[in-house]
């Protein structure tokens, strides 16, 4: 038995349609109003100036959503971007628009590693706040106590890079790490920094179908 379990969310959890179709449509409409309403928001501030760091762009919120949304129709994990999805989202889940759905099998084995006394974690690209309020608004519950740590691009670095991976190792104290993960690029990265990996191949999911060599695959948790 591994003494962490660290979990990827999109298409190894949940649906990528729920991210990239549900949650990125809930967001879109909401971006500038967002940052218009919370201007004096030191997260916001600072997504504000990632922003024009990164897209050299100087003008008003209809300009910076602009490159927002020309980020998320490109699917880039872009910091500033991820920072106030994430904000949008808590919220969403907070006043009842959104609740998470999980494939079947993954809230028995998140509950079976819990009681075995496995520690779980969770490395996704999206932010540590949506990551936070999507496991607090489930349709199985408030699922937040099966966690003990969140890491996302921030907190850790890119998910297809070795060193993230010795990041969130020493982090959580142990070299005795199982990571789960529908992405075979992230699962190269995990098994370079020497933990152990999962390869989860969904029939439907975007790597359902992709080469997990060599790394051990399943089809469920």
């Amino acid at each position: 038995m591994t003494e962490w379990v660290v979990l990827d969310i999109e298409g190894t959890l949940s649906a990528t349609d729920q991210v990239l179709v549900t949650l990125y449509d809930y967001a879109r409409p909401r971006l500038g109003p967002w940052i218009d309403d919370h201007a004096d928001d030191p997260a916001v501030v600072e997504a504000v100036a990632q922003i024009r760091e990164l897209s050299g762009v100087d003008g008003g919120t209809d300009e910076l959503v602009r490159v927002l949304h020309g980020w998320m129709d490109a699917d880039q994990k872009v910091t500033p971007l991820k920072t106030l999805q994430g904000l949008i989202w808590q919220r969403g889940y907070a006043v009842g628009d959104l609740v998470a759905e999980f494939f079947p099998d993954v809230v028995p084995a998140l509950r079976k590693w819990h009681e075995d006394g496995v520690q779980l974690a969770v490395f996704s690209s999206g932010s540590v706040a949506g990551q936070v309020a999507f496991f607090g608004h489930t349709t199985d519950g408030d699922l937040r106590g099966l966690f003990e740590h969140h890491f996302d691009t921030v907190n850790a670095g890119p998910k297809r890079e070795a060193a993230s991976y010795h990041r969130i190792a020493e982090a959580l104290g142990s070299d005795d790490i199982t990571f789960y993960s529908d992405v075979p690029a992230e699962l190269h990265a995990a098994a370079e920094a020497g933990w152990q990996t999962v390869g989860v191949a969904r029939p439907g999911e975007p790597y359902g179908d992709a080469d997990f060599s060599p790394h051990r695959t399943v089809s469920a948790l």
